[in-house]
């Protein structure tokens, strides 16, 4: 591999260097050390009264010989225990715990004696089935295990300096790259679940070892080739037919065509963009201008005709994948967490190279929606599908909405979405900014602190705000020596007027791409305000999105906001809105962990003159009422009861 100049403008923060104090993350953030973390460890124990069954670290247990038994669980049970150290590592990056880094050591030390001698490492094989491994690459997840555990090993790695876990993820590189290859006697083949990708990109970064970058590379040109056969044919023959789920077709896979000629985002949405993340990596650090044209190509797809108001991607619950341009149902909206997060995780990278908040603007629709609804505000509930419509009565009973959960579960069987999000919470602080030689850019409105070099100058960055409630951000600089270097901060898309001030003086600044550029000789104490606008904006859909025909959803800053039973009675499709009204804004400081309420005036059928008939000819009357609609990752706070996000328009 030829070492080649980057696409990207700028590279993040890193974690270690920001420090979050805001009032609206902080609980948020409280929550993943004092909460998530241990309750999330306690699960992977079995020690969770009433919850589904784990036995994640039995498992390893069982591999390493420390105990006997078989393996429990899903064929990817393991990547549970990894997402979670992943979590306490990014944890760790930003406030050292001796107790936590103390148990994470011993978790390294009982996956190392899991690791069989030739480097091979996942305990549903190893324990169940010795004599099948590799042999189900398109179904059995041993690649996408591999991925999150050398996702936990550079963040354990770069928190702590401590190298034990990066020679296990080493030693089981090392071992898959004897297996898997285009040399002679290898097997041509590449995850069905993309992940490892992404992770052999950290991992290439943090050790500059060039083979990890040619195994991802490996990898994303290989899938979808015929070479003749496709390598999935070709490994199903081997195995003498079929074994589990080999009837999906390959776009489920995103294996329908090589990498390089796909346009539209299929099959699993989570497997897509961990997929979609890769190749932006990779195609930054090759410089590949064609591969980084397909995920453009790809991203307008996704953003422009699959994506929920919520940032939510996957519609379908059949396979969890996507389906086809504006299918966006909202009562059967599948939106996996997962899948939210791994949108924030590609839109992050894209705006490393673009410097456009088109990407930002997602990445934050996501998080403060899509993402942020898959957990309970107490850190011990988890949605794993985000409907934008539920109506407990027919999703406690219809089959055909089984996936439909009207309150948080505790736990999972297939608990992929209870470790992801908390490691999105607990690495928050790298999708806030990013900087180059001359420039800093602040993507994120979150209160707290970071330091980074500019010119040569070393610069401290403050933000505070009360952002998503109100649209003030106060930026305040320190230095030493006055440094001309430029402030980059996103105009948010739902930002319809903005106010810059550098030192208490209104300024027109360049916009470009949505960044404000704000090019000064900065000194000690100067501060930039930015004074955003904000009212509650009244949204529509594509007139090809039927489902919220005569619709409208409600939205002030980044945050989408809901109607709930409990604060608007039943029949919230009876009710429909006026959208010519000025709504009230309220801050409620005890509602919800402290929420901004949207209020106003509402149309409703006349409860007292409907007849006790299926259908008529009459049309009722209808009452005005007030209406109170809440933010939508808040909601199923408060017991089970309705909710709705798309409102009849009156």
């Amino acid at each position: 591999m030829k070492n080649k100049k980057k696409l990207a403008k700028m590279e993040p923060i890193k974690l270690k260097n920001v420090i979050i104090n805001d009032l609206f993350w902080n609980p948020w953030k409280n929550l993943v050390k004092e909460s998530i973390i241990p309750y999330q460890w306690d699960a992977l124990n079995d020690r969770i009264e009433g919850a589904e069954p784990s036995r994640t670290i039995t498992n390893f247990e069982i591999a390493a010989g420390r105990k006997e038994g078989q393996h429990y669980g899903m064929v990817f049970q393991d990547s549970d225990l990894y997402k979670w150290m992943e979590t306490v590592a990014f944890s760790l990056a930003t406030e050292k715990d001796e107790e936590w880094e103390k148990v994470f050591d011993d978790v390294v030390a009982l996956i190392e004696d899991a690791q069989e001698k030739d480097g091979y490492l996942n305990t549903y094989f190893s324990v169940n089935y010795p004599d099948q491994k590799w042999t189900n690459l398109k179904n059995d997840h041993e690649l996408y295990c591999a991925g999150h555990l050398i996702e936990a090993a550079v963040a354990y790695y770069e928190a702590t300096s401590k190298t034990q876990i990066l020679g296990v993820v080493s030693k089981l590189v090392d071992h898959i790259r004897t297996v898997l290859g285009d040399k002679e006697g290898q097997k041509r083949g590449y995850p069905g679940h993309p992940e490892i990708e992404l992770a052999l990109m950290k991992l290439y970064k943090a050790t500059n070892e060039a083979k990890y970058i040619d195994l991802c590379q490996f990898f994303i040109e290989e899938r979808g080739r015929r070479n003749p056969v496709h390598y999935y044919d070709v490994e199903l023959e081997e195995r003498g037919g079929a074994r589990r789920s080999d009837n999906r077709d390959y776009d489920y896979y995103q294996a329908h065509l090589p990498v390089r000629e796909q346009q539209t985002a299929e099959g699993h949405a989570v497997r897509a963009t961990y997929l979609y993340s890769g190749m932006v990596d990779l195609a930054n650090e090759l410089e590949d201008e064609e591969l980084l044209t397909v995920c453009r190509t790809l991203w307008e797809n996704t953003v422009n005709k699959r994506m929920y108001v919520t940032g939510g991607i996957g519609s379908s619950a059949h396979e969890e994948r996507f389906t086809v341009d504006y299918d966006l149902p909202n009562d059967r909206a599948y939106t996996e967490t997962c899948a939210a997060i791994a949108l924030v995780m590609w839109a992050h990278r894209m705006v490393q190279i673009e410097a456009n908040n088109e990407y930002t603007d997602v990445l934050e629709k996501a998080l403060y929606n899509g993402a942020l609804s898959g957990i309970s505000l107490d850190g011990k509930g988890y949605f794993y599908v985000n409907p934008l419509e539920v109506w407990p009565h027919t999703a406690n009973f219809r089959h055909d909405m089984r996936t439909v959960k009207p309150t948080r579960q505790q736990w999972f069987g297939c608990a992929c979405c209870p470790p992801n999000i908390a490691r999105l919470l607990a690495s928050l602080g790298q999708y806030i900014y990013s900087v180059n030689e001359s420039e800093v850019y602040v993507h994120l409105f979150i209160g707290g602190e970071t330091s980074f070099i500019a010119n040569d100058q070393q610069v401290a960055l403050s933000q505070e705000s009360n952002y998503p409630w109100d649209g003030n951000v106060k930026i305040s600089l320190a230095l030493e020596i006055p440094t001309i270097f430029t402030v980059a901060t996103r105009i948010p898309g739902w930002c319809r007027h903005a106010d810059i001030f550098v030192n208490g003086m209104k300024k027109d600044v360049p916009i470009e791409n949505g960044y404000a550029k704000i090019t000064e000789q900065w000194s000690d104490g100067d501060t930039i305000e930015l004074l955003f606008d904000m009212p509650v904006e009244i949204i529509r859909s594509h007139p090809e999105v039927r489902e919220n025909a005569g619709k409208v959803a409600l939205q002030r800053g980044p945050i989408i906001y809901c109607l709930e039973e409990q604060d608007n009675g039943a029949n919230l499709q009876d009710l429909s809105i006026h959208t010519n009204q000025t709504f009230k804004v309220k801050y409620e400081e005890n509602l919800l962990n402290g929420v901004t309420i949207i209020e106003g005036k509402a149309s409703q059928t006349d409860r007292k003159k409907i007849e006790d008939i299926l259908y008529t000819t009459k049309t009722y009357p209808e009452v005005e009422r007030d209406f109170k609609a809440i933010p939508y990752y808040a909601w199923s706070n408060r017991g089970e009861n309705e909710m709705t996000v798309w409102i009849r328009e009156r």
